[in-house]
């Protein structure tokens, strides 16, 4: 084990968009344990819109200060440990923040089965898959031939949770960014219909993809979407609001979408925020049926994996600006 740790600062809060330049890359000291802590070497960084949420204020989580490590969820491994319940090389999710090693209390780690490819404990096994899963089944809760609209279909939780609808009889319409992602979307991933939100009236294309209208959305973008989606919600309808990336990174003004009173009240519609650790006490469930439609061929799983430390605040920029498909993740060891 070498005594340099790398760690990835945030320097700056952003007041408009992220910029390289809010980061800078610097090495700290070795993290020293005391007793019930963990000493872990980061493997994967998962990158999140949720990342560039937190420079902004409190969450679910505490917000992250300038001159701070970068915090993120990454797969780790146990590398010293001070706590009965962990051994060097077993394998941990933890909040690791952006750097090479975190001393953690053992409390503080979830414990991962050995899988190959390792990356899956990220995405369609980790945060992604089970948002997706939870999202759509326990908030969304689509009935067979109900008709699910799913935003930034083409990221990370909204290509699974477009999938797991499938899987559960739902007619599937995707909407996501470019013409090279919708068809991915109907041709790889068997969406029923996809939407290019930039390629103009975003409205008129929705009620030509959902002609019966709209009874399950999973919202990941709040904004303009949530709204045209909202306008064409049937009775009784239901939506998932999962994230609001299209407020996080240098918006002019976070709005959200007009009329929600008054549609949530003749439409009589649910309107539901959630968040993944909501569930964990049913993970088990999740991850079983997860590998069991993925053993089938009935789940695809795309990553997009960023190899070196050092890229992980581009990387995390252009996530935000939809250069990736499926989940992207940063490759630290």
């Amino acid at each position: 084990m070498t005594n340099r740790n790398r760690q990835v600062l945030l320097v700056e809060t952003p007041k408009g968009k992220l910029a390289p330049e809010h980061f800078r890359l610097a090495e700290g000291a070795m993290p020293s344990l005391g007793e019930g802590d963990v000493l872990v070497r980061t493997r994967y960084i998962s990158l999140d819109a949720a990342n560039r949420a937190w420079m902004q204020g409190a969450t679910y989580r505490s917000a992250v200060e300038a001159g701070q490590v970068m915090a993120g969820g990454a797969v780790a491994v146990v590398v010293d440990s001070r706590s009965a319940d962990f051994r060097p090389g077993d394998l941990v999710f933890a909040d690791t923040g952006w750097q090479d090693y975190a001393a953690l209390r053992g409390k503080q780690l979830i414990p991962l089965p050995r899988i190959e490819p390792m990356t899956h404990l990220l995405s369609v096994y980790g945060i992604a898959g089970l948002t997706a899963y939870f999202g759509l089944l326990r908030v969304g809760r689509p009935a067979p031939g109900e008709t699910v609209a799913v935003s930034a279909a083409a990221g990370s939780v909204g290509s699974l949770a477009g999938q797991i609808a499938k899987i559960n009889g739902a007619r599937v319409v995707g909407i996501a960014g470019g013409a090279e992602k919708c068809a991915w979307l109907t041709r790889e991933l068997g969406f029923d219909a996809a939407v290019d939100y930039k390629a103009g009236d975003l409205f008129k294309a929705l009620k030509a993809a959902a002609p019966k209208g709209i009874d399950v959305y999973f919202d990941n973008t709040g904004g303009d979407i949530l709204e045209a989606c909202l306008f064409q919600m049937n009775p009784k309808g239901r939506i998932a609001c999962c994230g609001a990336v299209s407020q996080y990174d240098g918006a002019p003004a976070p709005h959200g979408p007009r009329g929600i009173p008054g549609l949530l009240v003749v439409k009589r519609l649910v309107m539901q925020g959630f968040i993944v650790m909501d569930y964990y006490a049913e993970r088990g469930v999740a991850l079983t049926d997860l590998q069991s439609w993925v053993a089938a061929g009935k789940l695809k799983v795309q990553e997009d994996i960023i190899d070196g430390l050092e890229n992980t605040p581009r990387a995390l920029i252009g996530l935000l600006a939809g250069d990736n498909r499926g989940k992207r993740m940063v490759k630290v060891a």
